[in-house]
Parts: C-alpha cells; structure tokens; sequence
C-alpha cells in the first residue's frame, strides 16, 4: 500500500479532496498499480442490493485519452460559453471566485488529453429508461464508489477532479471506448500527481479568492413558518440542495460483465473482487 509520509486524519481528507485542474502534473506518469489500489478502496462502497453493477475505465492510451480530451474539450467549451452569459450563474458566490472556477474549469478543458490517467465510472443499465422514472437508485449505486475512488487517491498523493462535461459526447466516447448498449458512463475523473504542497478546506466567507461552503443552515431560505420549525425545515432544505475472477486475453475477446478486463501495458495477476477493469 502506497500511502503519503504524513497520513491526513479523516476530516482532513473529506475536506480537502478538492477538484485539482491547474496543478495536475501533466508530465508525470502515474504507476497503474496505484490506481489499482485506490480501486480496490472505491469497491467498498456501497451498491443497491449488493449488485456492484459497477465497471471502471482507465484510459492510458494516449491516443485514446486525447480522443476523449478533444470531446472534453468541446464541451467545455460550449459550457462556458453558456455560463458567461447566464447572469444567475454564481450568484452570491462573487466575481472573483467564479472567475478562477471558470479559469480552472477552461485549463482542464485545454489539457484533459494530456492527464496521464483517465477513469471513467460506468455502470449497467439494465433496461431502458422509461419517462419519468427514478434514477436514484441506479447512480447510488455508483456514484458513492467513484467518490471513494477519489478519496483514495487524495489520500495517496493524487489529484482529482469530478468532471461530467464529457457526458454531452457519451454516445461517441463509448463508441471511442468499445463500451456495449447496456453500459453508462457516470463521470469523467481525471487522474494525475499534483504540483504544490497541500490543499485546504472552503473557507466562509470566502478569503483569498477561495470558493467558500454554502452554511448548512441558511437563515434566508424558505417562506415565513413558526419558529419552532425553522430550524429544522431550513437544514432539510440545505441539505436537500446541497469481478469474481479471471483475467481475459487482450486480443478483445469479451469478458463476462464480473470480470476483470485489462488491456494495455499492465494485465491483471490474481482474481480480484467483483470488477471490471478496462485498461485502455
């Protein structure tokens, strides 16, 4: 286990996980080891049902990592564009910090091809979605685990970012990809040794420029209710806002959907828990 020479307490590392764009070392490889680790962390978490209908892309392949930049790209683009001229975009939030999220936001946009690792959360989808059900469930299920994923990773010395700009460009992505029907992708994280020191906790108010945290309780939320159930109202409402086994070849011959699938320069060596790999 590759841990930092100074371990970070558990609050230290669920408040300074913070989405690392300008500082991703874009020159440093990461060992596929270590992303294997923080992996074999995110599988813990928990899914409906104990399903683990989970399956994890990395994407190492530089050709392929800047086929997915370049859709990155675009989207980002197009999302900027967007926002700067919404003027309910970061309201109450300042000028200043929605600035630097917009800055951050257009350099990973720029570079996301050149991030050493990329992954990609998925997970099967059974059937079609009919209108208006519920997909709570589904991404519950996955959602947790790609956030594990990135714990891990802070944890180890890496930087992350939780992205979804990609999502605009899924179908082309998974045909980039070779991902089947049934499989949807959830987030785009990308994965890479940052420059600097540390990272901090949000802040409020804000200092330095810092994007600070909403307040759990916001007193100015809601229409006018007894006193005796505001408090309990408004944090409700703010809380509201706020695989089994074996390694295939790597001619492509499909794997079963519990699998481990590893293509690229580093194949599986054991049986792990219930996965898919794809190493691309």
């Amino acid at each position: 286990m590759i841990m930092p020479d100074m371990p970070l307490t558990s609050d230290e590392l669920l408040t300074t996980t913070r989405s690392v764009r300008k500082r991703l070392d874009l020159t440093r490889p990461v060992p596929l080891d270590l992303v294997k680790e923080c992996l074999e962390i995110a599988l813990q978490a928990p899914s409906g049902g104990m399903r683990q209908g989970w399956h994890w892309i990395v994407v190492t392949d530089p050709e392929m990592r800047a086929q997915g930049g370049d859709f990155y790209r675009r989207s980002t683009e197009s999302y900027l564009s967007n926002a700067a001229a919404d003027p309910s975009r970061g309201a109450g939030t300042g000028s200043q910090v929605m600035a630097r999220v917009s800055s951050s936001s257009a350099y990973l946009g720029q570079h996301m091809g050149q991030v050493p690792v990329q992954v990609i959360p998925c997970i099967t989808v059974r059937s079609a979605w009919q209108a208006g059900e519920s997909q709570a469930g589904l991404w519950g299920s996955l959602l947790p685990a790609a956030w594990s994923y990135m714990l891990a990773c802070r944890a180890r010395g890496l930087g992350t970012a939780w992205t979804t700009l990609h999502l605009q460009y899924e179908t082309e992505i998974a045909g980039l990809l070779g991902l089947p029907d049934d499989v949807r992708q959830g987030a785009l994280i990308p994965t890479a040794y940052y420059t600097g020191d540390t990272f901090h906790p949000r802040c409020a108010p804000a200092a330095g420029g810092r994007a600070a945290s909403r307040p759990l309780v916001d007193s100015t939320a809601g229409p006018a209710m007894p006193a005796q159930a505001a408090d309990a109202w408004r944090l409700a409402g703010r809380l509201r806002t706020t695989a089994a086994s074996t390694c295939t070849t790597r001619d492509g011959s499909p794997s079963r959907p519990d699998g481990v699938t590893l293509k690229g320069p580093d194949p599986c060596d054991r049986p792990r828990s219930r996965r898919l790999i794809e190493d691309r």
